[in-house]
């Protein structure tokens, strides 16, 4: 029997409770569904919004056997190639089970785990039916978290395969159209110049080698790069070194016919500061004046973005458990208008137009948005982790954040996705300090308008 053209028993083996329980369900996985043809792009986009890692997986499990009969085999493909490979031979148990069930054999866990899928897949249907609705998914939310069960992946977390390449999306013509008349202008190819520095290797034998390191300065060359920017590469320096480099980065007179700049710097570090190979801080404050209005007028009035990628402590964060119940909810503050900032109705204003304009004063810093890998420290602070082979965990949700969703999603709303996903990420290595370790990113702006990226996209050639 097939539906859709899937072979039943691998329809039955994909109801598995188990399977839906320690399946891991992000870009990469999606991506090669994606590049098999398995699902569409508006499928993938539907299950990477879901809100909780059990939806997304569920989610993916109702569509697989409605995608032919190709969908089983390229499923399995997908997680051997994201290291999931125990659940491969999960479901080649599930369906040596589903032989026994035919000759009247069935057990009491899998039975019961039969009937929580048919009350998803009921709920799954509901949805479909009033797609147009906002309503939830009414799933009952599973607590248990989704790990490896064999000590060959039991670091999934810590020690994937490898970074997502897939190419960065294009913005259409209609979205540029809406969002540009309120948004930083984005349309000059190159977007900006890109500089990235990765300090890896350190003199001072406190400061250990960051491995992974590499795997990070390798991705944000590579997407900023696709996201048509001139990248500056420079790894391993001192802080007199990386100071010398980011000024000669910000004179470089080609600010002048581009949109925007990034400056991404990558190493250890404490709070507000950076530190070189040779054990010495850089301070932050200093390298944000250096690209301030007054020191960089080539970028003034154009988007500044910072993307730091070091410890801002040197605890981890191991998290707290979730209370149940309805979050919390807070009436919005009330803005008031600065009185101070404006003078009485007239004051100070023009009487004739024979008097000479004033030239428009700027703030000494704006237009910059910053992103941060850790919170900012206070009693505790937040140790950003790196994983050995897919990099660190922000660098790796802003990498396919950027590739997935720049096309129709401004900056600040990239870094909000970014700060979700990582909420939701758990190291996974027992008996080691990380052992279901937590991190949270942030970001600090004062963009003054919509800042989207527009990849790909050149008006002039309409």
């Amino acid at each position: 029997m097939r539906e859709c053209g899937m072979l039943e028993r691998d329809r039955v083996a994909l109801r598995s409770a188990s399977l839906c329980r320690q399946l891991v369900v992000d870009e990469l996985l999606i991506q090669f569904l994606l590049q098999d043809n398995i699902l569409t792009d508006s499928m993938a986009e539907g299950i990477l919004a879901e809100q909780t890692s059990q939806k997304r997986s569920l989610r993916l499990l109702l569509l697989l056997p409605k995608r032919g009969p190709r969908a089983f085999s390229s499923f399995c493909s997908a997680l051997r190639e994201t290291e999931q490979r125990h659940l491969c031979e999960l479901l080649t148990q599930s369906q040596e089970k589903d032989g026994k069930e035919a000759q009247g054999f069935q057990p009491d866990e899998e039975r019961e785990g039969r009937a929580g899928w048919q009350l998803m897949q009921t709920s799954e249907r509901r949805r479909e039916r009033y797609s147009d609705s906002s309503l939830p998914l009414a799933t009952q939310e599973e607590t248990v978290a989704k790990r490896a069960r064999t000590h060959e992946f039991m670091e999934y977390s810590l020690d994937a395969d490898s970074p997502i390449t897939t190419p960065v999306r294009p913005c259409t013509h209609d979205l540029y159209l809406s969002q540009c008349p309120r948004s930083y202008a984005m349309t000059s190819s190159p977007r900006g110049l890109a500089l990235v520095i990765s300090n890896m290797t350190f003199d001072p034998p406190d400061l250990e080698p960051r491995k992974g390191g590499e795997v990070d300065y390798d991705v944000l060359s590579k997407l900023f790069t696709d996201l048509d920017y001139a990248v500056t590469l420079r790894r391993d320096l001192t802080a007199e070194e990386m100071r010398t480099c980011i000024e000669s980065f910000r004179r470089r007179p080609e600010h002048r016919s581009v949109n925007s700049s990034v400056v991404c710097l990558l190493s250890h570090g404490v709070e507000g500061a950076v530190y070189g190979t040779d054990g010495q801080l850089l301070q932050l404050q200093w390298v944000f004046e250096a690209f301030d209005n007054v020191r960089c007028p080539l970028l003034q009035n154009k988007p500044k973005m910072f993307f730091i990628q070091a410890c801002r402590g040197e605890e981890l964060d191991c998290g707290v458990e979730q209370v149940d119940g309805p979050g919390r909810s807070s009436s919005p503050s009330c803005e008031q208008r600065d009185a101070g900032r404006e003078g009485p109705r007239g004051a100070g204003a023009r009487q004739g137009g024979d008097l000479e304009l004033p030239r428009i004063k700027l703030p000494q810093r704006s237009d910059m948005i910053c992103g941060y890998a850790s919170l900012k420290g206070q009693t505790i602070c937040t140790a950003a982790m790196r994983n050995t082979k897919r990099g660190s965990w922000f660098i790796q949700e802003l990498n396919s954040a950027l590739r997935l969703h720049a096309r129709d999603t401004h900056m600040a709303d990239i870094l909000v996705q970014v700060n979700g996903r990582i909420k939701e990420r758990e190291g996974y290595a027992p008996g080691r300090p990380h052992h279901r370790c937590k991190e949270m990113s942030e970001f600090t702006s004062s963009l003054c308008k919509d800042l989207f990226l527009f990849p790909k996209y050149q008006p002039h050639s309409l």
